[in-house]
């Protein structure tokens, strides 16, 4: 379990994430109880409280965990957001009209030279590709889901 999680941080860390926001990631994974809260997670981990508060707020902020109290207990607790991966495709999905915005720029900036225009436009092509095929993917992946 100790490897996966920190296997978790070194691959987070690789998209974006710290990497002790990515070992929270991996913990919550392979918990028993799927949820913990913020000294639990720091002990866990072996992490200052001040670096956990930082990597819960950004992987709070991403979408990626949510917080939530039990009745009458006096401490947040963290869990994976519902369906976390499907989540963060989607967030990601958002980025592809922005690489494909930025290839027309590009486009429009390189006139009529055709290597340069023909990379611009693979680039632009690929994009608004999958602008249009992974919302499929993701209507059959939820249709997958429900029926699970």
């Amino acid at each position: 379990m100790d490897a996966f999680v920190e296997d978790a941080g070194l691959f987070y860390e690789r998209l974006g994430l710290s990497r002790t926001a990515g070992r929270v990631m991996g913990w919550l994974l392979v918990a028993e109880t799927g949820d913990a809260d913020a000294p639990e997670l720091a002990e866990a981990l072996a992490v200052a409280k001040s670096s956990m508060s930082v990597a819960l707020r950004q992987l709070e902020q991403a979408g990626l965990v949510e917080r939530f109290r039990v009745r009458g207990g006096r401490r947040d607790r963290y869990r994976l957001a519902e369906d976390v991966f499907a989540r963060a495709f989607r967030a990601k999905m958002a980025e592809f009209e922005g690489f494909r915005a930025l290839a027309e720029q590009g486009l429009q900036a390189v006139g009529d030279d055709p290597e340069r225009r023909r990379r611009l436009e693979l680039m632009r092509d690929m994009y608004a590709f999958m602008m249009d095929r992974f919302p499929r993917l993701l209507q059959e992946w939820d249709e997958l889901k429900d029926r699970r």
